[in-house]
């Protein structure tokens, strides 16, 4: 094979690689249509997920017999997620959904179990939010991404304590609804 011909089937290759990735990419970019009905769904959503890890960081604190950097962490997300409810339900008002129900079983049940149940919770997390951006209102849109950043160092906090990578990834997955409801109950979160 030619040196021109190698060059060419390369060229083609990596013209048919943009090509998909430029379908896919622009998936990612269709236009919502936002609205105040998709703003309410989408922080429902969110306040499920921050509700959960209340009720996670708390069950953790009471069972898991937590200490040094983990008993800190669960301490900090736990204020920090108290915090994302309160916002969260005052921005929803009448609107907000009732709170689901947990049974967390071995999560909470030693460290181990919570270091990496917390950090599935907090990908969910990180990942909700992001994939609920293109669905809200730009005020909605604002003040999720003030929370967003909070998630994303409590993932990477908790990674940093597990297994020292607190950034595997250079880029994160939105989650769609599906995805959310379905890796919570996997938790142990029942909506």
């Amino acid at each position: 094979m030619s040196r021109r011909r190698v060059f060419r089937r390369a060229a083609l290759a990596a013209g048919g690689a943009l090509t998909a990735a430029t379908a896919v990419g622009a998936a990612d970019r269709l236009p919502a249509q936002p609205s105040r009905a998709g703003d309410e769904k989408a922080l429902n959503l969110l306040l499920m997920i921050d509700r959960a890890e209340v009720a996670f960081y708390t069950a953790a604190l009471e069972k898991a017999g937590l200490s040094g950097e983990l008993e800190e962490f669960a301490k900090t997300a736990l204020g920090h997620e108290r915090e994302h409810v309160s916002y969260l339900e005052g921005a929803l008002g009448k609107a907000a959904e009732k709170e689901a129900e947990y049974d967390f079983g071995d999560a909470t049940a030693d460290a181990d179990a919570f270091a990496r149940s917390a950090a599935k919770l907090e990908d969910v997390a990180v990942g909700a939010y992001n994939g609920q951006a293109t669905n809200v209102t730009p005020g909605a849109f604002l003040a999720a991404a003030r929370i967003v950043s909070v998630e994303a160092r409590h993932a990477a906090w908790i990674r940093s304590i597990r297994d020292g990578d607190p950034a595997p990834d250079a880029v994160d997955t939105a989650y769609s609804e599906a995805r959310v409801r379905r890796e919570l109950r996997s938790l142990g979160v029942t909506a």
